[in-house]
């Protein structure tokens, strides 16, 4: 599904970044910028609806609505193998996978309602809580934890509600490429954020890799349609004999080879870092 216009502007960035091994950085336009003051709006109304219980109520109620009816038409699309590999996981994890669309999450939500019968929660950038119209009102809406950069944020408010969630037994979905890039298939280095929490809370990795096919029906003048399949990898934990830091290391490492070898396994080919329009699921180049 093509959320928003044209992309070939941030196909060009896309184009552009891996040129200069930069493979996290921000390709998409027109993004919300928020300065100081923005952002602690955004975050007050973001917390503030969540106190309001029965606001946050009606709120959440009919997000999740919509977000059922629109599972209803992306769900039959989305294929999951491996799950016998988390069989052993019940009691909370932190997610990893490649980003590359909006509604990526969905395909993560069908494996973990397949799974384990509950929603999730996903860790978005705060300036998505400014985004216009009804996504925007999804994203504070939903089951979201914003993350600021900020160290004050991180440490005060972002650790404690991440902590929160997780010794409750949830599931948290966690982008460790950080930035989206629409349609990107290849998997890109794993920042090291997500590792660090899941040592601190000494909860595993469930590492995922989602495989993006082009079908051959057109959605729009740029793109085909395409369907995701789910590749559940091994589960990462971490050694609780080692520091966060270390582990944060060492797990980033691991799945990130992970997801490189499950890239190589899906298309059959090796995993480099030149450009080629096939690297964006079902561009129309022509």
């Amino acid at each position: 599904m093509i959320i928003g216009g044209s992309k070939k502007e941030v196909i060009k960035n896309i184009q552009k970044n891996v040129k200069n091994n930069e493979l996290n950085k921000k390709v998409e336009v027109n993004d919300p910028v928020l300065n100081n003051e923005e952002l602690e709006k955004a975050l007050k109304r973001f917390y503030g609806i969540r106190k309001n219980k029965f606001i946050y109520f009606l709120e959440s109620r009919f997000a999740y609505t919509f977000v059922d009816i629109l599972g209803l038409k992306l769900n039959k699309s989305i294929k999951i193998e491996g799950l016998e590999n988390i069989k052993d996981i019940n009691e909370g994890a932190i997610i990893t996978s490649n980003h590359f669309n909006p509604l990526d999450n969905m395909a993560i939500r069908k494996l973990i309602k397949q799974r384990y019968k509950k929603n999730f929660y996903i860790v978005s950038q705060e300036t998505n809580l400014a985004m216009p119209g009804f996504l925007g009102y999804l994203m504070n809406s939903l089951n979201i934890i914003p993350l600021c950069k900020g160290p004050n944020y991180i440490i005060n408010t972002f650790k404690p509600e991440l902590k929160k969630v997780l010794d409750k037994k949830n599931y948290v979905l966690i982008y460790p490429e950080e930035e989206m890039w629409f349609n990107y298939r290849k998997p890109r280095p794993c920042k090291r954020g997500a590792y660090q929490f899941a040592a601190e809370a000494n909860v595993p990795i469930i590492s995922c890799f989602v495989e993006i096919r082009d079908i051959e029906r057109i959605d729009n003048e740029e793109f085909k349609e395409v369907e995701y399949i789910v590749h559940v990898l091994k589960p990462i934990y971490p050694d609780m004999k080692k520091s966060a830091r270390e582990n944060s290391k060492i797990m980033a490492e691991i799945d990130y080879k992970q997801k490189k070898e499950a890239y190589e396994k899906a298309y059959n080919k090796k995993l480099d870092y030149t450009f080629s329009y096939e690297d964006i699921a079902g561009f129309r180049k022509d």
